[in-house]
């Protein structure tokens, strides 16, 4: 069975997905300028991406007894193009700490489809993160 630590932060890891997936969704309609139809885009893209990691977290944590959470963490979308991408870069930061975190846990817990589930979460993570990476440059 999984410890309490492990379930805590699956649902931590919910209410970020939710959290991100509403703040990139907003960004997405109030992104204005001269390159906002290709971040639009890419920011719309991620939202629903990380709607479905939320889901995917939900559904593991349903498995593993636990109820998850609805509520998401606090969302920050940011003034400018540019400071809506920086606010979103460091998001996927910490979401790629937490989840190295996770995938750790799960393994010490022997929790192997866990561990497999972040893994494959945390490489799209990188992907959202090499993104935003790329518009700052």
């Amino acid at each position: 069975m999984a410890s309490r630590e492990l379930l805590d932060k699956l649902n931590e890891a919910i209410a970020r997905e939710m959290q991100v997936s509403i703040q990139y969704m907003w960004q997405h309609v109030m992104a204005k300028g001269m390159d906002s139809d290709s971040v639009k885009a890419l920011l719309r893209r991620i939202a629903i991406a990380e709607m479905m990691h939320a889901e995917l977290i939900a559904e593991r944590l349903d498995y593993l007894g636990e109820k998850p959470t609805t509520k998401p963490a606090e969302i920050v979308l940011g003034e400018s193009l540019k400071e809506m991408i920086e606010i979103d870069k460091k998001a996927e930061e910490e979401a790629i700490e937490m989840y190295r975190d996770i995938i750790e846990l799960a393994e010490k817990e022997r929790d192997y489809t866990t561990r497999k589930l972040f893994e494959q979460i945390l490489a799209e993570e990188e992907q959202h993160h090499g993104d935003f990476s790329s518009l700052l440059e």
